[in-house]
């Protein structure tokens, strides 16, 4: 590696201008390779032993900055190694000794791979360095399987499906046996007919609760309860403040009083793993959550993922260039959207390019490294989550050619995780799922001209901006106040209005809105609506973008409001067909329970739903929305192994990120169970036993013998072939 750095020290030389290695007066081909070679070995060990220590610091810094400081950091390093050579005078510009270390780090890491991929051991030795950078001695590994879950965020069950028959998912595509047989055939080059892999994993759609966003579905899946979360964001009258999902302190909070409810730690409290998400799910081993940020002390720094990943100056120079790579490509995809006149579109400008770039490459970067360290170290179970494809599909749309590029790229992530796997010291099953869908669909605002708060406004005869009184929805609602009220009001007749109360609190979620009222400490039914604000329930029930509202009533409990004046008591919800039969299976289910929470808004509002084309009309600035009902944001997937048991029996659906907490313990406490030996099993060959990476000869499940009629497919973690030094090279490189 230090004769590499050395020759390209002098290609860069003999390259660029403002970099010199010799005096001006000309030195001699050895005073000139000596310089190089010495600069080299010093840039060298400043990158090993000061990097480290810089990225230390790096953790007080946000994120988004993250990029220009790291080619400052290590062209100042390259800077001070040529200044501590004691041969020659070697220079370099400021600017030229950005462009070096850039392509001596980029070089090195290649070369470090290179040379050990030509053996299994030294990829292993490699890798397992990696997961070895915060200096603890790893306890010997169980020969039982672990668990390793990734959940790619809002990716839908029939998106998933559509980007596997288009060939956007190979790994994804074997795993489901629809894809090639990688062991069978290593070629690469070999034809698109060739023999393909028997399936080692079952794909289940789920449906999610009403709330169907990451934070009710996170919640529920990772602590086993998501009860009183009614939408990304809500208003809590007793507290007097706004709930919201991705808010360190709300994160908190919510993960709280999960604990509380269940009485148990989380999923992952047995020498669990928590990557990138909302809630650490009792994790002892925290990167990038956000309920783990908000805290204080050493041991509760989610942020020191960064160091275990950006450690290596080398993975630091290369998410640096993917993050301005992405930010470029952001800017590129929105103009020609613009140009194009493109329809749905929202505005991609401001910061959002940079929010893209660092979900999409130093998030997905991060998190998959510090799997790949866990799963090296042989952690019992693991969960992270991927957020890249969310955020895009937001803004992009989820059927979007930008959308279907993140796809091909978390399918490397996944691939890149099957490979690391075979080389753990323990077996593991590989969990796939996503926490919700998303819907496609233009904005309320584009449609309409206004927005939710804007109707909610004029609903109530509050003063509403004048673009949103010059349209028709704004016009028809202060028509509707002005009858309601039974008083003929001019425009600007002010001293018509009703008397000035706090205004309402109207809060969206995809296509799910909330309006509460702050000074009334309970929730208000129905019948005080009525009094309080008479032409509101009209105004909102009867508008062609909202498909439904949710009250409590004093009469019924709780009713259903529709256009027409349409008005279902929750308790005849499921009469045929229901009134909710346009938002698919569930929905009334999903109602009801949200009915029950304590702090359930005052007045919940579901957009209008077109079961033709799936589309849902978005409260938000979104294209691709999800938090509400309808279409495909309440149809995620679960992508299990076979070696699992079956989710739910034939037949029946899954309901519920709660029920997915269960399923996921469930096969938990398979995995770590003693093996069991049928009394009549038949002797199989070496050939036809699966075998569990790390454990030469042993069955997947740590020795058990598979029961006539169980699927004999090992899952993608387990197995050992053998690949060619290309695929190696390439999979080696995405780990470092």
């Amino acid at each position: 590696m230090w004769a590499v750095s050395t020759v390209t020290m002098l290609v860069l030389a003999g390259i660029l201008p403002d970099f010199q290695l010799q005096s001006p007066d000309g030195d001699s081909a050895t005073t000139i390779a000596v310089t190089a070679a010495l600069g080299a070995g010093a840039f060298g060990v400043l990158s090993a032993v000061v990097w480290p220590l810089l990225v230390r610091l790096l953790l007080l810094v946000p994120a988004l900055v993250l990029g220009l400081l790291v080619f400052f950091l290590n062209g100042s390093l390259l800077l001070l190694a040529l200044r501590l050579s004691p041969s020659g005078r070697p220079e370099a510009a400021p600017e030229t000794a950005v462009i070096v270390a850039a392509v001596m780090s980029a070089v090195a890491s290649a070369t470090g791979a290179a040379l050990a991929v030509r053996d299994d051991d030294a990829y292993r030795s490699r890798l397992h360095r990696l997961a070895l950078r915060r200096g603890r001695t790893l306890p010997p590994c169980s020969t039982t399987p672990g668990t390793a879950v990734v959940q790619l965020d809002g990716v839908g069950h029939d998106v998933l499906r559509d980007a596997v028959d288009q060939g956007l998912m190979p790994t994804v595509a074997r795993w489901l046996g629809t894809g090639p047989d990688r062991a069978a055939s290593p070629d690469r080059a070999a034809s698109p007919d060739r023999a393909t892999a028997p399936p080692t994993h079952r794909l289940t759609p789920w449906r999610t609760d009403w709330s169907s966003q990451t934070g009710a579905s996170q919640l529920g899946i990772l602590h086993g309860t998501n009860h009183d979360v009614p939408a990304f964001r809500w208003y809590e009258k007793d507290a007097g403040e706004v709930m919201v999902c991705n808010r360190p302190t709300s994160a908190v909070e919510l993960q709280r009083r999960a604990v509380a409810r269940t009485g148990h730690g989380g999923l992952l409290a047995d020498d669990g793993a928590s990557r990138g998400n909302l809630f650490s799910g009792g994790a002892g081993e925290s990167a990038l959550v956000l309920s783990v940020s908000a805290r204080r002390g050493p041991g509760t720094r989610s942020r020191a993922g960064y160091f275990a990943y950006f450690s290596d100056p080398a993975n630091a120079v290369r998410t640096a260039l993917s993050f301005i790579a992405e930010t470029g490509r952001e800017i590129g995809q929105s103009l020609r959207a613009r140009l194009r006149k493109q329809r749905p579109r929202v505005s991609r400008g401001g910061l959002y390019p940079l929010i893209r770039a660092f979900a999409t490459v130093v998030e997905r970067d991060v998190v998959v490294a510090a799997v790949v360290g866990d799963l090296l170290a042989g952690r019992s179970v693991v969960y992270a989550d991927l957020v890249a494809y969310d955020e895009v599909a937001h803004h992009s749309g989820p059927h979007s050619r930008d959308a279907a590029k993140v796809l091909r790229r978390l399918d490397r992530a996944l691939a890149l995780i099957e490979k690391v796997a075979e080389h753990a010291p323990r077996p593991y099953r590989i969990v796939v799922l996503s926490d919700h869908g998303q819907s496609p669909g233009e904005t309320f605002r584009a449609r309409y001209g206004l927005t939710l708060g804007d109707l909610v406004r004029a609903g109530c005869g509050l003063p509403v901006p004048r673009r949103a009184r010059r349209t028709r929805s704004g016009a028809e609602a202060r028509a509707a106040v002005r009858a309601a009220l039974r008083r003929p009001v001019e425009e600007g007749a002010e001293h018509h209005r009703p008397a000035r109360r706090p205004e309402p609190v109207v809060l969206a979620s995809g296509n799910l809105g909330l309006v509460s009222f702050p000074d009334v400490p309970h929730r208000m039914s129905e019948e005080e609506i009525a009094a309080r604000h008479p032409a509101l329930l009209p105004t909102l029930a009867n508008h062609p973008g909202i498909g439904f509202l949710l009250v409590r009533s004093e009469e019924h409990g709780g009713v259903v409001l529709g256009a027409r004046g349409a008005r279902i008591p929750l308790a005849d919800l499921d009469a045929d067909p229901g009134p909710l039969a346009v938002f698919g299976p569930g929905a009334a289910d999903a109602v009801r329970r949200t009915h029950s929470f304590p702090h359930t808004a005052d007045i919940m509002v579901n957009s209008s739903h077109d079961p033709a084309d799936g589309e849902v009309l978005a409260f938000e600035e979104q294209i691709g929305s999800h938090g509400g009902l309808g279409g495909a944001q309440s149809r995620p997937f679960l992508l299990s192994p076979l070696l699992c048991s079956p989710p739910v029996p034939e037949d029946t659906e899954l309901v519920g990120a709660e029920e997915i907490h269960r399923v996921l313990r469930r096969w938990l406490t398979e995995a770590a169970a003693p093996p069991r030996v049928p009394a009549q099993a038949a002797p199989e060959t070496e050939a036809e036993t699966p075998r569990a990476a790390g454990t030469p000869g042993a069955g997947a499940l740590g020795g058990e013998t598979p029961a006539a009629g169980t699927p004999q497919a090992a899952t993608p973690a387990t197995g050992t072939s053998e690949t060619d030094a290309e695929t190696d090279a390439e999979t080696e490189e995405r780990a470092a």
